[in-house]
């Protein structure tokens, strides 16, 4: 019917009613616009339709019977040709609105005006609503049990030693500002990206429909702006410690350690070890990629990454060998639908390890949480966690002539 009305209006627009009744535009069948359904009947409606039910089964057990008192009258129904205007479907325009080859023209000018029916956005919302959610909550939830599990086997990692009531500056106050920028600002991110994805299907019935879109309004607002402060403590952590988490020969000798945390003993290692670094830069390139695609899904017509990519990748003929061809053209909502799924993928997996971080950092180890707290070590633990570090401090102290070897501060 909406291709009849578009390539036909003059035919379509003898089926409108010259003049409403009783100041009332009737609509097809009969029905009033004071019988159609409220906004909230609508909305309801919507949602039945997303979870699979029909929507329609409760309007149709409660619609009177055709010929009944107040119901429509069969004679009067208009004709298939009378209702397509024509007497023609057009399924060819439809099939070539559909996949993009119809000539479309419009009076808007922006990117995405000439698309008037884009296929992909159902199933971008089916992976979405489907394997995103799914696998990206069985993940968060399996890395959470593990922690939990091994927490109870392998309890919380002791200084050995015990605590020797002197102290190392590890982190300078302006590090630790960088730290903590991005972690606070990722935290907030993470968190409103999950009330965004699961918000609709497990708290808006719980919240309440005026207090959910209440709170996903100041959470989008939230994701948008805080995002900047992500990206800038990405930056600053980026210049700030690179030099240090560049893979060294130590590494390998502290994995095959199992990092001390296994074993009983500590490996070697510098001012990062191998599990840091690791950290580091799943940090910053993951980090990188998803602000890169919340850029693109910030400026739409701005920034299209994808069908560059796509084109790169298959440049190089590796996509080729396994008979794949990546799409080069792209819609601009295809764009989006791409970069929202890439960006929440990547989250997924940022989220995973920084859950890691957090519990070694906080309830995992012993005097960790001291190193971004007040910047201040144990000295104790800082020999048994990071040695080849602090022998290096102690010997540049010692080369200074620091009273009684006392330990020079940190980088």
């Amino acid at each position: 019917m909406f291709a009849g009305l578009f390539l036909q209006p003059a035919a379509a627009q003898e089926q409108l009613p010259s003049k409403p009744e009783s100041g009332i535009a009737r609509q097809p069948g009969g029905l009033s616009r004071a019988d159609s359904p409220s906004a909230d009947d609508q909305l309801n409606r919507i949602l039945a339709r997303q979870r699979g039910e029909n929507a329609l089964e409760p309007v149709l057990r409660t619609a009177p019977e055709a010929g009944s008192a107040g119901g429509a009258d069969p004679h009067s129904a208009a004709t298939i040709a009378g209702q397509l205007g024509s007497g023609l479907s057009y399924p060819d325009a439809y099939r070539a609105i559909r996949y993009g080859t119809e000539d479309v023209r419009t009076t808007a000018h922006t990117p995405a005006a000439g698309v008037l029916i884009q296929t992909g956005g159902m199933e971008w919302l089916k992976v979405r609503r489907g394997p995103l959610r799914e696998w990206g909550g069985y993940l968060l939830i399996g890395v959470i049990g593990i922690l939990a599990l091994f927490f109870l086997i392998r309890g919380r990692i002791r200084i050995r030693a015990g605590k020797a009531g002197r102290t190392i500056l590890r982190f300078t106050f302006i590090e630790r500002f960088a730290h903590w920028l991005l972690a606070g600002s990722f935290v907030l991110l993470a968190l409103s990206g999950l009330f965004m994805l699961f918000g609709r299907s497990y708290l808006m019935d719980v919240m309440g429909k005026e207090a959910y879109s209440a709170g996903v309004t100041a959470t989008k607002w939230v994701h948008n702006n805080v995002s900047w402060a992500f990206m800038l403590g990405l930056v600053m952590v980026l210049l700030f410690w690179v030099w240090h988490n560049i893979p060294s020969r130590t590494d390998w000798q502290w994995i095959k350690a199992g990092g001390g945390i296994i074993g009983k003993g500590h490996p070697h290692s510098k001012k990062f070890n191998a599990g840091q670094k690791v950290v580091f830069w799943v940090t910053i390139l993951l980090g990188a990629s998803v602000s890169l695609t919340g850029l693109a899904l910030l400026f739409p017509f701005e920034m299209p990454m994808f069908a560059k990519t796509f084109q790169a990748i298959d440049w190089t003929g590796i996509p080729g060998l396994f008979g794949w061809h990546l799409p080069t053209q792209l819609a601009p909502q295809e764009e989006q639908q791409l970069a929202q799924l890439w960006h929440s993928i990547v989250a997924f997996g940022m989220m995973a390890v920084i859950l890691a971080h957090i519990y070694i950092g906080t309830i995992g180890m012993e005097g960790a949480f001291d190193a971004m707290g007040t910047g201040q070590v144990d000295i104790n633990w800082a020999r048994e966690h990071h040695d080849l570090w602090v022998a290096k401090r102690e010997a540049e102290a010692a080369r200074r002539g620091a009273p009684d070897g006392a330990v020079a501060p940190a980088e």
